[in-house]
């Protein structure tokens, strides 16, 4: 299992995991957040766009955001497998990438939620120490989690895989990894 959907609320670890399971697997881990720093760095016209709704406060529309995706996952080292990070954020963005991998003649082999209680998640994200990480904005977007990426749980059905994302890294990544090999 290869073509890899994580899920899970901010700061439950997705993009730790992403790495380590891109190492074990050896697939590219697709991250939005990369994929828009690249396009910005890069100065691409999906760059200038992402940069324009960023600079403004706004989210970054989906059409934009699938357009990434769709370049990203159309390259060689995806074209075997890639974990995303970040994407699908929504059931409408879920359906869009359905069609892109059905399209290839593939689709998405699990998808992991990464389980992890508000409370340790608002605690986790705090320790950072980040200017942004306030507990009202940690909260909010939690909020906007439930809302708008939890139904995507329901969305994917039984290719869903629920891992306890509490504890240290590499007991996290063992989690993953044994749930993925029982689906085979």
């Amino acid at each position: 299992m290869t073509r890899v959907v994580l899920v899970g609320p901010p700061g439950a670890g997705k993009g730790t995991q992403a790495t380590a399971l891109s190492r074990e697997f050896g697939v590219p881990h697709i991250s939005t957040g990369d994929l828009f720093r690249a396009h910005i760095a890069n100065n691409t016209e999906l760059g200038q766009d992402v940069k324009r709704y960023l600079d403004s406060g706004q989210l970054v529309p989906d059409e934009v955001t699938n357009e990434m995706v769709r370049e990203r996952l159309d390259e060689p080292d995806a074209r075997g497998g890639f974990l995303l990070d970040g994407f699908p954020r929504n059931v409408g963005q879920a359906e869009v990438l359905g069609k892109i991998l059905g399209d290839a003649g593939t689709s998405v082999d699990a998808v992991v939620e990464f389980k992890i209680d508000e409370d340790v998640v608002v605690e986790r994200l705090l320790a950072r120490g980040r200017d942004d990480d306030n507990e009202e904005v940690i909260r909010r977007r939690q909020q906007i989690y439930r809302s708008e990426t939890e139904p995507l749980l329901d969305y994917y059905g039984t290719a869903v895989i629920t891992v306890d994302a509490v504890g240290d890294v590499d007991e996290i990544t063992q989690r993953v990894l044994s749930a993925l090999r029982d689906r085979t």
